[in-house]
């Protein structure tokens, strides 16, 4: 039990995912980490981020006051997206162009089938677009003055199509938004209790179709995500906490509730993005900057390069079927995890993207699912124990046999073995290919880096993955099942400024130190609303160039210097494309990344352990015939005990396997670093 006088400084983190909510609850006074984890509660996530945050304080000893950072990674606005359950939302644009959304872009998915692919349908139809008079060019010169009343009747026809949000993009607003903030004001006046959100607030950059885009759904999730901030705060507030709530946002860095309410889009990849820090942040602890990151849950596998320590931004970001263009951690994401399904279809063995989710979930969980998953493939061939969740469930290995006879071995053939070596061997595979697409495919050698498998599954995969890319050293962090908790007590704060020039072309250095002057002094202003102190802000200027005919950009470091912008355009276009081109480069847009650096989070050192102890083993199946594996209880390992494989290391949140010819030792930080 703690006690008053040991003075504690606590952070905690809160991550809710589809099946579970995970907590970390951090005293950077003593180094002590306390976990939870507790069942989400999709009908009202609040309800699973107090609970989860009392268990972890229970288990501390400590009350809820004494909280000084309470930190959330949210889906609420990334479900709201995918699943289409948005409020009812009408879009306010330019006359004349009342049909972006339905035009969009003449590109199909990239695995879709080009003759049977059908346009998914828009977030706002037609019927609930409104046109207004004005025009702005595009150097932002006003050509035609707003039309007032123009604005009053779009507010109007809101009101008679009972919307509950409405998004308002403009022509050319990034160049000049006096347009669009003024029609803003006159909808909020005449609407009141509508959630009214402008471009020029959430997205002011080129390109019509992505920006009305990202405004609408920014718009669409806006009513939904302000009423879960206000009832979680008021729910802290109720726990008699006054520790500001922080929540994760796509970009890897977290804000404040005004932030997000203004812009809830930001959090669209809350989960995932945390995550990727967090496997920074462990590896940071071992003295490795070059890493690839590969978070397998139940559904979902997300992958992301990290180089030099830096995490690389996008915003050329999708979620579901929607670009989405804010700046956002620059990752791949593929049907592929612990649930994904194994079924034979026209004599070929096919696994995932579908997946048995978590209810009724893989046949051993013993939750009344019959298909054969990727789950149901290890517990087979014996790489997971007898039970799970510290022994609070147990697997039934019966269910995931018959599954696997069932679905896939008697179809095609096999022995119960070879189809479950055969389920694991395509999911690798498949994703692999998306290993390569941030490696190789983007001017990386992928042996060059280490691995850090985490998520649930992770650590199940992460030799057999870095074994098909030649990699020869895999990370697994120290809680890798709730590492997404933990790296929202590694984020910093974080926001975007950016501007599209009104025409682009060549580099005008007096025209950029102005422009970034101006997002300079946004930045500052958002610190300071953040209560950041000025030896705690940060300020890295990036710019978006191409070369002159091209129609997307790159993000480089700015300096002061058009020779040495140039220059560095070109090689990173060599790196990516393998070529650089004689031809004229191009600023398009400029972004100012400002950081509140927060509290590191603390690193708690084992202590010298005595030599690996195994209680028991586990007869694991493999192509070369069946060995007893020494099975690993990872609490009992100490700092620089090594492991040989084949073996398996359990602990609360996962399961690590480690294949024959793999050596394992201990890190001081409790990362046991995998080599081959």
């Amino acid at each position: 039990m703690s006690t008053a006088s040991s003075k504690p400084s606590l952070a905690i983190a809160v991550d809710i995912g589809g099946t579970f909510t995970d907590i970390a609850l951090h005293d950077a006074s003593s180094g002590r980490i306390w976990r939870a984890k507790t069942p989400s509660v999709p009908s009202d996530p609040s309800q699973a981020f107090l609970t989860g945050v009392r268990l972890a304080l229970a288990d501390a000893g400590f009350a809820a006051p004494l909280l000084e950072r309470v930190l959330h990674g949210t889906t609420v606005a990334t479900n709201m997206i995918l699943e289409d359950k948005g409020a009812r939302t009408a879009l306010v644009t330019t006359k004349g162009f009342r049909h972006v959304l339905t035009i969009g872009r003449q590109g199909i998915p990239r695995r879709a089938n080009y003759l049977a692919w059908v346009k998914p349908a828009r977030p706002v139809p037609a019927s609930r677009v409104f046109e207004i008079a004005e025009r702005i060019g595009a150097g932002g010169v006003v050509i035609e003055r707003l039309d007032e009343a123009s604005v009053r009747a779009a507010a109007e026809a809101c009101r008679a199509a009972k919307v509950e949000a409405v998004a308002v993009c403009l022509l050319h607003s990034f160049a000049n938004p006096a347009h669009e903030q003024r029609a803003a004001e006159i909808l909020r006046a005449i609407l009141p209790g509508v959630a009214v959100t402008a471009s020029s607030d959430v997205l002011p950059v080129v390109r019509e179709y992505e920006r009305s885009l990202a405004t609408v759904l920014n718009a669409a999730v806006m009513p939904g995500v302000s009423t879960y901030v206000s009832r979680l705060e008021a729910r802290l507030a109720e726990e008699k906490v006054t520790a500001p709530l922080l929540l994760m946002q796509s970009n890897g860095g977290v804000a404040g509730g005004a932030t997000i309410r203004r812009a809830p889009a930001l959090t669209a990849l809350s989960g995932p993005a945390a995550g990727v820090v967090g496997a920074r942040d462990v590896a940071a602890a071992c003295g490795i900057k070059d890493i690839i990151t590969v978070d397998i849950g139940g559904t979902s596998a997300d992958i992301c390069l990290i180089k030099d320590g830096r995490i690389a931004l996008t915003q050329s970001g999708h979620v579901g079927n929607w670009p989405l263009p804010l700046p956002m951690v620059d990752m791949v994401t593929i049907g592929a995890g612990g649930g994904s399904i194994a079924a034979v279809e026209g004599g070929s063995l096919t696994v995932g993207p579908q997946s048995a989710g978590a209810e009724p979930g893989p046949a051993a969980y013993g939750r009344g699912g019959t298909m054969a998953t990727v789950t149901d493939a290890h517990v087979v061939l014996g790489h997971l124990p007898a039970t799970l969740l510290g022994g609070r469930m147990a697997l039934d290995v019966e269910a995931a046999s018959r599954a696997v006879d069932l679905r896939v071995a008697d179809p095609l053939g096999l022995t119960r073995h070879a189809a479950a070596r055969g389920i694991l061997a395509i999911i690798d595979n498949n994703m692999m290919g998306a290993l390569r697409l941030v490696s190789v495919e983007r001017g990386h050698d992928p042996r060059d880096f280490t691995l850090v498998p985490f998520g649930g599954a992770g650590p199940l995969h992460g030799c057999s993955l870095a074994a098909l890319l030649g990699i020869r050293r895999v990370l697994i962090p120290p809680a890798p099942g709730v590492l997404c908790a933990d790296g929202l007590l590694a984020a910093d704060l974080k926001a975007d400024f950016s501007r599209t020039l009104p025409k682009a072309g060549a580099i005008d250095l007096a025209r950029a130190q102005s422009i970034y002057g101006e997002l300079s002094r946004q930045a500052d202003d958002w610190l300071a609303g953040e209560q950041v102190g000025p030896a705690d802000r940060q300020q890295v200027k990036i710019a978006l160039l191409r070369y002159h005919g091209q129609g997307s950009e790159l993000s480089i470091g700015w300096v002061d210097d058009v020779a040495g912008v140039e220059a560095a355009f070109n090689e990173a276009h060599r790196t990516l494309y393998g070529f650089a081109l004689d031809s004229a480069v191009e600023l398009v847009t400029l972004r100012v990344e400002a950081t509140g650096r927060m509290p590191a989070p603390p690193r708690p050192m084992l202590a010298p352990g005595t030599g690996a102890q195994s209680a028991k083993t586990l007869p694991v199946h493999f192509a070369v015939g069946t060995r007893e594996v020494p099975l690993y209880e990872r609490s009992t390992l100490g700092a620089g005990d090594k492991i040989v494989g084949p073996a398996i290391v359990t602990q609360l949140d996962a399961t690590t396997l480690v294949l024959p010819g793999w050596q394992g030792e201990v890190h001081p930080s409790g990362a046991i670093l995998l080599t081959n």
